[in-house]
This record gives C-alpha cells, sequence and structure tokens, in this order.
C-alpha cells in the first residue's frame, strides 16, 4: 500500500487518467505489471504477441496486467509504438559513508556523504557496516515517475511518503 500526500497522489492519478501517453505500473517483485494503453481494436493481440500468457484486463483500474517477466520486451515495443512512456516504480535511496568517516577528527571529509556525517561519532539510522572503509543505509521505499521517450529519458521524481 501506498500512502502518498495530496499533490503527490493527483499528480500520479492525472498521468495514470490521461489517455494519449502509455503507463507502465510496476509494483515490484511478486505483482504483475500494470500497463494502460490509448484505446486500440488490437491491444490485446499486439501486446499477448506470439506469448503463451495472455494479458488479462483489470476492469477497476482499466488497464492491462501482464507478467513481470514481460518489462523489457513490453517498454522496447511502446517506444516503438507510441514514442513515449510513462513508468511508475518504486526505488530506495542509499547513502553510502563509513565508520573512519564518522570517527574523523578534522575537517577535510572525502567521502560519499560530502561531509553529512564527518566526525558524528554515530550518524543516525540503522547502517549497515561492511567494513572500516564502507557503510550503507537504505530509506524507505518511494515512488518515481519518469517519461521515458525514443530518443531519450527524461526522468521526474518525487519525494513520496514510504510504501
Amino acid at each position: 500500500m501506498v500512502t502518498l500526500t495530496a499533490p503527490e497522489a493527483e499528480r500520479l492519478s492525472n498521468i495514470w487518467r490521461q489517455n494519449d501517453i502509455p503507463v507502465l505500473l510496476r509494483k515490484g517483485k511478486g505483482y504483475r505489471l500494470m500497463v494502460k494503453l490509448p484505446i486500440a481494436d488490437d491491444n490485446y493481440d499486439w501486446l499477448r504477441g506470439h506469448k503463451r500468457s495472455k494479458p488479462n484486463w483489470n476492469r477497476k483500474f482499466k488497464c492491462w496486467e501482464l507478467p513481470q517477466a514481460w518489462v523489457n520486451r513490453l517498454v522496447s515495443s511502446i517506444l516503438s509504438r507510441h514514442g513515449k512512456l510513462y513508468i511508475i516504480q518504486p526505488y530506495r535511496e542509499q547513502e553510502i559513508c563509513a565508520p573512519a568517516c564518522w570517527n574523523a577528527e578534522g575537517h577535510e571529509c572525502q567521502c560519499a556523504c560530502m561531509g553529512a556525517n564527518h566526525g558524528s561519532q554515530s550518524p543516525a539510522g540503522n547502517w549497515f557496516t561492511i567494513s572500516e572503509a564502507f557503510a550503507t543505509l537504505w530509506h524507505d521505499r518511494k515512488l518515481a515517475c519518469r517519461l521515458m521517450t525514443k530518443s531519450g529519458v527524461r526522468k521526474y521524481e518525487s519525494s513520496l511518503e514510504p510504501l
């Protein structure tokens, strides 16, 4: 389940409701892809192609549900056919730092944290320490939305509430 602020929910809802640009929603491992396409008589046949699995129509969300394994082929096919595609998917930001940085004295910091944790002795959060030179902290899951085009990728990220 995703908890969104009102502006974030409205933005994603507007992207989902528009009918000009296809939208692909990836929820993650274990979930089927949800794909909303501009209306066309051949959408079912086009999506299925020569695959054994069949696309399922989701009446509630007015979209096709497809196997997760189809994601790469599907993105390429949609871009070839429509030229653009919104992809909505979860992501998690990762911070990298090190105990050597946390325990440092002085002001010079050459760590990935850019000095945010320098000399702190113990930064906030549940850091996973791998060695004296490397520790990582994964933040809560959020949603990202990006618009892909044939000529490149324009990325849109939003700081949404944790899933």
